[in-house]
């Protein structure tokens, strides 16, 4: 009798200690993991206050593909912070043909909200579809290129209104301070 309860309070603490070892496991991979979200969002560039303006009419089609205005800066659209205010680095103007859309909208309108009151955090995909917060996105294919190094289930971004291209928004990458043309999907 003396060895069957031993064994039965044997094996009730083995597996309390394993519990505790599991949750503490647990534990250490959670706060490493919120130790690299944190190390991931530090690099975060500044959010422009606002998306870019209205292009003057006449403007000639964009037809510039490098983008690196400066050395340091990407050759990818981006947004420089200067003495005369944000300038939308490669934003087309509004006869650039890989932005027309024959039916714009056709999804309907994104209505989560835009600029750097809404800054949002990818949730997965790539860029032919992504999602966050319940709404799903494409980028341009004229723009796939310059989404490289996104990450697609942890970057944040913010979406602005494409005042030139009708059909389009365009998704800022925080982290990075490059955006794209995305198209909303739902």
């Amino acid at each position: 009798m003396l060895t069957r309860s031993c064994s039965r309070s044997c094996w009730a603490a083995a597996l309390a200690c394993l519990a505790v070892a599991l949750a503490a496991i647990s534990l250490a991979a959670q706060d490493r993991g919120d130790r690299d979200r944190q190390d991931h969002d530090q690099m975060a560039r500044p959010i422009p206050r606002h998306g870019p303006p209205p292009a003057r009419e006449g403007r000639p089609e964009e037809t510039r593909r490098n983008f690196a205005d400066h050395p340091g800066h990407p050759n990818a659209p981006h947004v420089d912070a200067g003495p005369r205010g944000e300038v939308w680095v490669g934003h087309a103007g509004r006869g650039d043909r890989a932005y027309h859309v024959d039916h714009p909208w056709e999804h309907g309108h994104f209505r989560g909200g835009f600029g750097p009151g809404h800054v949002w955090r990818l949730a997965g995909g790539g860029p032919n579809r992504f999602w966050f917060g319940g709404f799903y996105f494409s980028v341009a294919a004229a723009d796939i290129a310059y989404c490289n190094g996104w990450d697609w289930a942890g970057d944040q971004i913010v979406i602005y209104e494409d005042p030139d291209h009708p059909g389009w928004y365009l998704a800022y990458n925080v982290r990075l301070g490059v955006y794209v043309h995305v198209m909303f999907l739902g």
